[in-house]
């Protein structure tokens, strides 16, 4: 499931923690690991790294550094695991909002990286699809709402029956080699700057 060429980026403060993590993710066959120990400045690494996935380590979060990460996370669109060794359910829930895909309390073991590093690629994965399929949900209701108005417009304008009105936006988005949605908004533009 997994590709063995992930690049990963570890943000850890903690040197030992950190090097928990990259043996874990090592043994599981992951060579581009990159660790830093400093949170400033993180989004400009991410921005030169690109990473695949992003594993945070927190031992004593504090509420600047968490809020601090959630920022960035929230801008990244990546799967992020996260482990800290303590945590209320408010930040569990501020990390979910965040779009962190996996966070992890007190479970920080070598042999536990990898099945949490998939889950929250698989989590990302499916909620990135989720995501993707809303939006085109959306978009083609709009665009059934706007060929729905051009064609009351034709109706009302040139007399057309509904089929009519409808043949003639799909035989005009085929001449113009257009989406019939385009045709549709030109006309329900076109209509909004005559009829006043």
């Amino acid at each position: 499931m997994m590709h063995r060429d992930l690049t990963i980026l570890v943000i850890d403060e903690n040197a030992i923690r950190a090097s928990i993590i990259e043996e874990g993710l090592r043994e599981a066959g992951h060579a581009q690991v990159t660790v830093i120990h400093e949170v400033q400045g993180v989004a400009r690494i991410i921005e030169t790294l690109q990473p695949d996935v992003i594993v945070i380590d927190i031992e004593n979060p504090n509420r600047d550094m968490m809020e601090h990460l959630f920022q960035l996370t929230r801008t990244v669109s990546r799967p992020i695991a996260m482990f800290v060794d303590r945590a209320d359910s408010a930040s569990i829930e501020a990390a979910m909002d965040a779009g962190v895909s996996a966070y992890i309390v007190d479970g920080l073991k070598k042999e536990r990286v990898k099945p949490i590093l998939d889950v929250a690629v698989s989590r990302f994965n499916a909620f990135s699809r989720l995501q993707r399929e809303l939006a085109d949900a959306k978009s083609a209701l709009e665009e059934r709402k706007i060929v729905e108005r051009a064609k009351g417009i034709l109706m009302r304008m040139r007399g057309l029956s509904e089929e009519e009105a409808f043949a003639l936006l799909r035989q005009t988005a085929m001449n113009e080699k257009k989406k019939l949605a385009e045709i549709a908004q030109s006309v329900v533009t076109a209509a909004g700057l005559l009829v006043r």
